[in-house]
């Protein structure tokens, strides 16, 4: 059985603990083990991480003792677990951190118009099978503007600008929603969605994050059967 384990906290604004425990029943109608936790301390055995499939940050703001940080990083890096979350909760999670945005690939910026903006996700059909059979679709709610890695797969996109600002004044362009990436043998997966809860009503919306989770937790099998050596990337220079 496929191990889970979701952490919600941060600033309560994004109702953590119940897109957390959406995500719980979304995994366990799929057979995962899921444990939630309330606290960053779930992060600090390294031992236990790196013998989960997936891990779903819901953390938003706040800050991470460095060893926890590494331990996420090296349990994704090292030993292929999946990570997979949404909206502030992973992009926008440990502001100061930046290894944890070079994990994951973004890092909000700016959401022009704050709550119940209406804008279309357009959805990059073919660039890959988590998006296939899902269609173009609307939702109100914010419109995150992220500042994302040029090495990610970009699955959707929204187009700028909708709500009128400072950067209008640089014309229409298209900011990713969600994205898969690699670090080191673990997959990463990001959806900017999640402002509320309530957004993943709109049945395209959780069916995408159905896929990403689900998605990355394959990794670790993939990385176990490849017989690679987990310190394949591993590097002792200064990277922090």
């Amino acid at each position: 059985m496929k191990q889970a384990l979701i952490v919600w906290g941060g600033w309560d604004g994004h109702e953590p603990r119940q897109v957390g425990e959406r995500f719980a029943g979304v995994l366990e109608k799929e057979g995962f083990r899921v444990e939630i936790s309330d606290t960053l301390e779930a992060f600090a055995d390294l031992e236990k991480l790196k013998g989960l499939d997936l891990i779903v940050p819901v953390w938003t703001m706040g800050s991470i003792e460095r060893e926890q940080s590494k331990n996420v990083c090296e349990a994704v890096g090292k030993y292929g677990v999946g990570l997979a979350g949404c909206h502030g909760g992973m992009c926008d999670s440990f502001r100061q951190d930046t290894e944890w945005q070079f994990m994951t690939g973004g890092q909000w910026v700016s959401h022009p118009g704050g709550d119940g903006v209406k804008y279309r996700v357009n959805v990059r059909r073919g660039s890959s099978p988590l998006t296939e059979g899902i269609a173009d679709f609307e939702v109100a709610t914010e419109q995150y503007y992220v500042h994302v890695d040029p090495a990610n797969d970009v699955l959707a996109t929204t187009r700028y600008p909708v709500v009128n600002y400072y950067h209008s004044a640089n014309g229409a362009v298209d900011v990713p929603v969600a994205w898969t990436r690699r670090w080191g043998h673990g997959r990463v997966y990001y959806n900017s969605l999640g402002h509320h809860n309530d957004v993943f009503d709109v049945p395209e919306a959780l069916e995408m994050m159905r896929r990403g989770m689900l998605w990355a937790a394959e990794g670790k099998a993939v990385f176990e059967a490849s017989g690679l050596d987990p310190e394949m990337y591993a590097n002792t220079a200064k990277m922090y």
